[in-house]
Parts: C-alpha cells; sequence; structure tokens
C-alpha cells in the first residue's frame, strides 16, 4: 500500500499549486478537476489550494478561473493581472497567495501530467528541497525541442546546475526556497540556478509529457534570445554579485593582455623598421583595448568598495540548522535582590 494512504491527522501538509495562464479556456477546469482527484487519492493529510494566474487571456479563461474559485472555495483561488506580463510576474503573484508547505509550478495547457505529483513528494522526502521535471520524451516540433536542448545544456555548463530541462514548468519547491528567490524577466526558468546559489539540494525526476490538445503556444524563438540574456544576468548575480572585483577585473585583464600583446606586436615592427605603424587599425585597436582594460579593473574596484560598505546578505536565508544552546541564555542569572 502506497504510503499516501495512509494519513495522519496531526501532520497536515498543504500543497500549493501555482499555475500561470494566458487563453487556455479549454484546459483549465479538467487540469483542476485532475489536481484534486490526485490529491485526493494521497490521504487526508494532504491539503490542496490551486491558484491559477490569469496573465491577460483574451478569451473565456477568467470567467472559467472565477467559476472553479466559487464551485470549489477554500481550495481553488484565482488571480488576475492587469495585462500580460510574462510567466515570472505572473509566478510571483501566485507565490505570495501560496500557503503550503510544498508548492507546484505546472504549465495549463495539460501538458504535464499530475498524476506525477506523489512522485515529486517523494523526491522531496529523499532530502531534496527543488525537484524539477524533465520532460525527457516531448511532443513538440524540432523547432522547439532542438533550441532547447542547446539552450538547456548551455546553461548546465556555464552555472554548474546539472539538470536536463530547465525549461520544464513543472517543478516542486519547499516553501523555503520560494522565500529566497525573486522573479522578474524571464527568471523562472533559472530559479534551480538562484536556489543553488544559496545552498538547497536540487534535483529532478522523468515526468510524461503530453501533446497539446487544446490552445497554441505563446512562446518563440525570441524566448531563447531573452533566455540567454537573463542567463547572463543570473550568471553576473550569482557567481559575481559578492565579488565585481573578478568580474570586471578578469574583463580588464583580458583586455589588457590582448591590447599589450598587440602593442607590443606593432612595437617590434617599428623597431625592425618593416614599415610604419601609425596608418595601422591595429594599433588603434590596442590603444582602446588597454585603455578598456584601466577602465574595467577600476569598475571592479569601485564595486568591491561598495560590497565593503553594504550589509552582508541575511544570515537567515543561509542558515539550515542550529545545534546548542545560547551561551549568553545558559549563562544569565537573575538580578541579585
Amino acid at each position: 500500500m502506497s504510503k499516501f494512504m495512509n494519513p495522519e491527522p496531526t501532520d497536515l501538509i498543504e500543497l500549493s499549486f501555482v499555475i500561470p495562464a494566458k487563453d487556455e479556456q479549454d484546459t483549465l477546469e479538467p487540469l483542476a478537476l485532475q489536481i484534486l482527484s490526485v490529491v485526493g487519492s494521497m490521504g487526508n493529510n494532504y491539503k490542496v489550494k490551486i491558484i491559477f494566474v490569469d496573465d491577460g487571456s483574451t478569451d473565456e479563461s477568467w470567467s472559467i478561473m472565477e467559476n472553479l474559485a466559487d464551485k470549489h472555495q477554500g481550495q481553488i483561488f484565482a488571480i488576475r493581472l492587469r495585462r500580460n506580463f510574462g510567466k515570472a510576474v505572473a509566478l510571483e503573484a501566485g507565490f505570495r497567495k501560496s500557503t503550503g508547505n510544498i508548492i507546484f509550478t505546472m504549465d495549463a495547457d495539460l501538458q504535464d501530467d499530475p498524476a506525477e505529483i506523489p512522485r515529486f513528494i517523494e523526491a522531496l522526502d529523499s532530502g531534496l528541497d527543488l525537484v524539477s521535471g524533465w520532460k525527457k520524451r516531448r511532443h513538440d516540433p524540432a523547432s522547439k525541442t532542438l533550441p532547447s536542448r542547446l539552450f538547456n545544456k548551455v546553461t548546465a555548463w556555464t552555472s554548474g546546475v546539472q539538470l536536463h530541462d530547465f525549461n520544464c514548468g513543472y517543478k516542486a519547491y519547499r516553501r523555503k526556497v520560494i522565500e529566497s528567490v525573486r522573479l522578474y524577466g524571464e527568471l523562472h526558468r533559472y530559479i534551480p540556478v538562484l536556489a543553488h546559489d544559496v545552498g538547497f539540494r536540487i534535483g529532478e525526476i522523468e515526468v510524461q509529457h503530453h501533446p497539446r490538445k487544446h490552445g497554441t503556444s505563446k512562446y518563440g524563438l525570441e524566448r531563447y534570445v531573452r533566455g540567454l540574456l537573463d542567463l547572463i544576468t543570473v550568471l553576473a548575480t550569482t557567481r559575481w554579485l559578492h565579488k565585481p572585483g573578478h568580474l570586471f577585473g578578469g574583463l580588464g585583464v583580458l583586455a589588457g593582455l590582448i591590447g599589450g600583446m598587440t602593442l607590443t606586436y606593432l612595437t617590434t615592427l617599428w623597431f625592425l623598421d618593416i614599415g610604419p605603424i601609425g596608418n595601422r587599425p591595429l594599433l588603434l585597436l590596442g590603444v582602446m583595448l588597454c585603455i578598456l582594460s584601466v577602465q574595467l579593473i577600476s569598475f571592479g574596484v569601485i564595486g568591491e568598495f561598495f560590497i565593503r560598505i553594504k550589509n552582508p546578505r541575511e544570515g537567515t536565508n543561509l542558515i539550515t540548522e542550529i545545534a546548542g544552546t545560547d551561551d549568553e541564555a545558559a549563562n544569565s542569572t537573575p538580578d541579585a535582590k
């Protein structure tokens, strides 16, 4: 018998599902009913809260969300954004409304299978803080799968987070992970990288991916351009946020080496009287690289000054356990009368 069939009412676990949607009127109700059915079969010690976020829909999605929220009061909630702000903003709005111990994110197009929910929880119970889905067998055209594979390999290599599918929207988080990251732009796909940066344990499981039967995809190739720019942002803010001197200084040293070698080469030509160098574009390039080197190193030093005077990271988000008794409390004695 599955462990989900042995309820322990004293250990009530709330599962929050944050589901952004744009023009998904045909899939919202079936998805909600499937989630309620799966969680209901897991036992009485699981409470469910589904949060739909309407990200600027132009069809009947909002009306359906309202009806679902009215029909399933206390279990389904609906949030409507003023316009289409993008998935990251929609997720952030849903996270603020969530109250669960464990928070799931899913796409609203019925390509993610709610039957996988128990497997995500088992993975979290094994000691992970964030579990990402891996759509190993995708039912999407090659125009989407091939760029996605390249994108995932580049992201894994540059970030050091060894996941196969950063783009998969089907993920499960412990609440402390969501409280430690802030989303904007297109950063939703980089939550594992942001979480890994502060020491959370990341893992993934293979999930079933269904073909899309309703609606159309809201993403094109332009999302990979935005994703690349956001990857640079994430790498800069995770690897070098607290050591800007290494980033700018390293780039400055590289520019200085190239510029210095260029000028050395031209100087050698001049000494050997091989020809004039004043009219060579290479001379201008070498001088510009040397100037750029000084500027970048200066930016790095200035950045280090700011790091020294600003407050350090909030320690409460970095501490996982504390053992022992506080010395001050243990040695305190009542005031003498």
